[in-house]
């Protein structure tokens, strides 16, 4: 009798090759588990994930009250201190007891050296460019129709457009 065929034919699924590696890689970092890595935003919320990231988990020498560092920039600091016992609960309640018994938060400017590296940038709203007169588009297009290849001629012409729109401001 032939074993039966499996669903996925011989394919694993990516996070079951990477589970080895990346738990060995939290838990250098103090990470037990590695869901406060990967699911922070959802477990203290979309505000406190958009000004500050856990860094490390520090045990104490008999193993009791862990000390979870997370780091922001300067200016959030104060922010987040005044939800520190929140933020704390929230954490433990992934952990399913009270693990984290300090909570340290550590500043840096959102570019630096290696490990001080925060970029909270990913939450900005996105940039908004004026849309530019309608002759300046008629402009622009006039200019480049001579140009027989087509995608040239659209680069050309967004080039164009850029160009006669900045120097009207």
């Amino acid at each position: 009798m032939a074993a039966p065929k499996s669903p996925t034919r011989g394919f694993k699924r990516t996070s079951t090759l990477l589970q080895k590696r990346i738990r060995g890689a939290s838990e250098s970092r103090g990470f037990a588990q590695s869901r406060l890595l990967t699911h922070w935003a959802e477990i203290v919320g979309e505000d406190i994930a958009a000004i500050a990231h856990p860094v490390n988990v520090a045990y104490g020498r008999q193993g009791l009250g862990a000390t979870l560092t997370v780091l922001t920039t300067g200016a959030q600091a104060p922010m987040l201190e005044m939800q520190k016992e929140k933020l704390r609960d929230k954490v433990n309640a992934v952990y399913g007891y009270n693990a984290i018994s300090r909570l340290r938060i550590t500043q840096t400017a959102p570019t630096g050296f290696a490990e001080g590296q925060a970029s909270f940038a990913h939450h900005a709203p996105p940039e908004t460019k004026p849309l530019p007169e309608p002759e300046t588009l008629k402009k622009a297009a006039k200019l480049v129709a001579p140009v027989g290849d087509t995608s040239l001629r659209e680069a050309l012409e967004t080039l164009g457009r850029n160009v006669l729109s900045k120097s009207k401001r």
